[in-house]
């Protein structure tokens, strides 16, 4: 074998080990609830008034929960009016859906039922395409994305992917305490 057939059969293996690991963990975390809060949010773009050292200092203020949701321009709440309808007495399921998406119709079997095991609680489907603005608002980046909403409509807990059953009623469990 040549140099060259065997620098490419090892890009190949490298291509091929970095593919499973990628879809290993992207199956692991798909559908898995996570807490809400400001020390896990992306931190913003430095503007280009701002030096290297501002841009450090003003991240190290914005661990703070409402200060990070703030300056991330993302609402620590959602209201009735964001969602078109009104927020469950005890908790809101909120998923972010599209037409052509798959998991979305078994995502929305789940909350469903979910929602119609808890008094209190509603479900609330939003098309990602016709609610653009609010998509952005939120940093929905795929479908179905679920928001578990608080009576007083604060996201509790979040999923990129189509969660569970048993991960919806935990995170609901945490949100309705």
């Amino acid at each position: 074998m040549g140099t060259e057939t065997l620098a490419g059969v090892a890009a190949l293996v490298a291509v091929l080990v970095a593919g499973t690991v990628f879809g290993l963990l992207r199956r692991r975390l798909d559908g898995r609830f996570r807490a809400v809060g400001g020390a896990r949010r992306r931190r913003p773009l430095p503007t280009a008034q701002q030096s290297p050292g501002e841009e450090a200092a003003g991240m190290d203020a914005q661990h703070d929960g409402a200060a990070a949701a703030a300056a991330h321009g993302r609402p620590q709440e959602i209201t009735g009016q964001d969602l078109g309808t009104g927020l469950g007495e005890r908790a809101t399921l909120v998923q972010f859906s599209t037409a052509f998406c798959q998991p979305c119709r078994a995502t929305r079997r789940i909350l469903a039922e979910v929602s119609g095991m808890v008094d209190g609680v509603n479900h609330v489907e939003i098309d990602a395409e016709s609610h653009l603005e609010l998509v952005r608002r939120l940093d929905v980046m795929r479908t179905p994305t679920v928001l578990v909403l608080d009576s007083a409509g604060r996201i509790t807990r979040r999923a990129a992917g189509q969660p569970r059953k048993a991960d919806v009623i935990a995170a609901l469990g945490a949100a309705v305490a």
